[in-house]
Order: structure tokens, then sequence, then C-alpha cells
């Protein structure tokens, strides 16, 4: 298994995808001798991969199903490479079906509070990293890898250098002027001897977990509609965007995704705006 750790990495996957692949792996390993079966290279044919993951139906959600999938691919093909087994018998097997679920997403007020919820000990640091994670639409692992040397001031804006994004692709993406002046607030009161831009009590890299935690915790606190997470403020930096009439393949460059049609979901988001647009604005909607 740290041979197939090794190829993850040597690929660029993020250290979350290796947990979540080497989990779905030695998952598929147990669930085989659950069944009395050696848990050997020839066993990964269709009918074991099937009767696994008919074992996690009802347990797990579509898409993690699809996901466990997708790591026995990627390991039965990293067998393959090794001489193992002959065909890949994963490829063979069908994703489950997903349902398009529409991203969650804050209302503007609800943002604009939350950018102010931040106080105490950690307010400047707590604000820093809200901003940036609604002012640049940073994936929660983009903005805990973010290094001081990755903001670089333009003006009234910054860019900030996302390094081996997802993907394993670097990006630049803009940071405005609120955002900006929080990061700056927070880099005059940061303690000194690390690269890392946001540090937690101790010193050292904040870490994903503990962000997650934060922003759950402020959102409480706004008193925001429904709890919010991270991602939920991603989502809303690309809404927003696409309500005030900012490209699709703008929107799409910032996000970091490899497909457009990964960022048209959000079209379907904006339907409301549109509709209340319309309907204040067309002569016969009145």
């Amino acid at each position: 298994m740290r041979a197939f750790e090794d190829e993850l990495e040597r690929r660029g996957r993020s250290p979350h995808t290796r947990r979540a692949y080497l989990v779905d792996v030695r998952e598929f390993l147990a669930h085989l001798r659950g069944r009395g079966l050696d848990p050997s290279p020839a066993r990964l044919d269709v009918p074991e991969i099937r009767a696994y993951l008919a074992s996690r139906f009802g347990h797990c959600q579509s898409s993690t199903l699809a996901r466990k999938l997708s790591s026995l691919r990627t390991f039965v093909a990293f067998l393959q490479q090794r001489g193992a087994v002959g065909d890949n018998a994963a490829r063979l097997v069908a994703s489950p079906k997903q349902g398009r679920k529409l991203p969650r997403f804050l209302t503007v007020d609800d943002a604009f509070r939350l950018m102010n919820a931040p106080d105490g000990a950690e307010a400047l640091r707590d604000r820093a990293v809200l901003e940036v994670l609604y002012g640049s639409g940073l994936r929660l692992s983009e903005v805990c890898g973010l290094d001081v040397d990755d903001v670089r001031r333009e003006g009234e804006l910054a860019m900030l250098r996302v390094r081996r994004g997802k993907g394993n692709k670097d990006r630049i993406v803009p940071l405005g002027s609120r955002g900006l002046a929080a990061v700056d607030a927070w880099l005059a009161k940061r303690p000194a001897g690390t690269p890392a831009l946001f540090l937690n009590r101790s010193g050292k890299r904040l870490g994903s977990r503990s962000v997650g935690r934060m922003v759950t915790a402020l959102s409480a606190l706004a008193s925001t509609t429904g709890r919010v997470t991270p991602h939920a403020l991603r989502h809303s930096f690309a809404t927003h965007l696409l309500d005030s009439g900012c490209d699709l393949r703008a929107i799409q460059e910032m996000l970091g995704h490899a497909n457009l049609s990964t960022t048209q979901r959000y079209t379907h988001v904006g339907i409301g705006h549109l509709m209340e647009v319309y309907d204040k604005a067309h002569p016969r909607s009145r």
C-alpha cells in the first residue's frame, strides 16, 4: 500500500484524496476477508467489486460510492502498471447514478454579516480567513496552504498564488480591497518564523478542521440562514459573481475548474435572480 500511496503523490493527488483512496482500498480488502476470500489481485474482478459496492449501498451517498469505485479503478490501474493484473475490471463496473444537487450558498446579506462576526483574540486572523474564502473562492485546503509570499499586491487589490491546487495545477486568483485589508491587518499581528499565512495558537499552519469549526461557530453567531461550511463560501463567491454579470469562463478560471460543465451548475443557482429581475423589469410581467 505504501507504493500505491507514493504513486498517488507522484500523480499530484491531494493529501485528502490520498487518504480517501487508501481507506477505500483497505475497506475493499477487508470486505474480501469478511467473505472468507483471499485479498489477492485475482479477486479484483467485476463480481467482487459489484458485491463490495452493493454492501455499501444504503450506508453511503451515491457520490461516495462513485469515489470508492474511482479508488478501485486507480488501484487496479496501478497494479496493471506493475504487471500484477491483466484487465482493469473496475472500469467494467458502471458508476452509480448521482442526483444533481445545487450548491448551497449564502445571501449577500448573510455573507456580509458573517464577515463582521469574528470577535475576541483570534478576530483578525478569523476575519482574514473568511475574507479570503469568500473574496477569492479558494478551496479550504488551498486557503490553509497559502504562504505569506503567495500574497502579491496590485494596487488596492491582491493576487493570490495557489500552488499545486486541485489537479496539481498552479493558478492566480484576485482578492478584493476588503480582503486585502483584512489580510494586512492580520499580517501586522501575525507571529514571524514560519512561511504559512494563517497560523493556529501554537504558531503552526492552520488546519482545515480548525477553519471548518471556526466558520460553523461564527455562522451561528452571525445568525445566518442554516449551517455554513467553508465550501458554502466558495459557492457563494461563484454565485454572487454570476448574479452580478461576471463571465462564466472567468469564474471557471478563478475556481480552478478543469471543465466548464462543472462551473455551469451555478447558472441553475442564478435562475431565481433572473426571474426576480424579469418580474421587476418586463412590462408584461406586471
